[in-house]
């Protein structure tokens, strides 16, 4: 699985990360039915299952959208280590944005924590990573 945190009116930072991810279910051709992206949202006040189901299939990379109640996100984002945050902003949809961090991880088939990539990472070296990986 790869997972990241974000939400659907984030301007930057969670639409390049599942834009890289897009690439890289993309490079893993007919591996990538080996590999589950999830989009996990910090932001339920917002990220209704509505909105998730609009914003994810965006990315045409089989991702899925979980959210869930202020006290699921909190205890999902604990179990992570996610950092996250209301940061209100005039100017942004409903007054605030969310700050957070900003990793993808990857867990292997039983669950169990392979690595994260940091922010930015080009897709080339995920997708590299991944293939050894998953290679069959």
């Amino acid at each position: 699985m790869l997972v990241f945190f974000g939400f659907a009116n984030c301007p930057d930072v969670c639409p390049t990360t599942l834009a890289e991810v897009a690439a890289v279910m993309d490079g893993l051709d007919e591996d990538a039915a080996q590999v589950q992206p999830l989009f996990i949202t910090i932001d339920s006040e917002r990220d209704t299952p509505s909105v998730l189901a609009d914003f994810v299939p965006r990315f045409e990379a089989g991702i899925v959208g979980l959210t869930g109640t202020p006290d699921q996100i909190d205890r999902t984002a604990d179990s992570f280590h996610i950092f996250y945050e209301k940061v209100e902003e005039a100017a942004a949809p409903g007054g605030y944005t969310m700050g957070h961090s900003s990793q993808l991880f990857l867990f292997d088939p039983t669950g169990g924590y392979v690595k994260a990539w940091s922010y930015g990472t080009p897709a080339e070296d995920i997708l590299a990573d991944l293939r050894g990986r998953v290679a069959g």
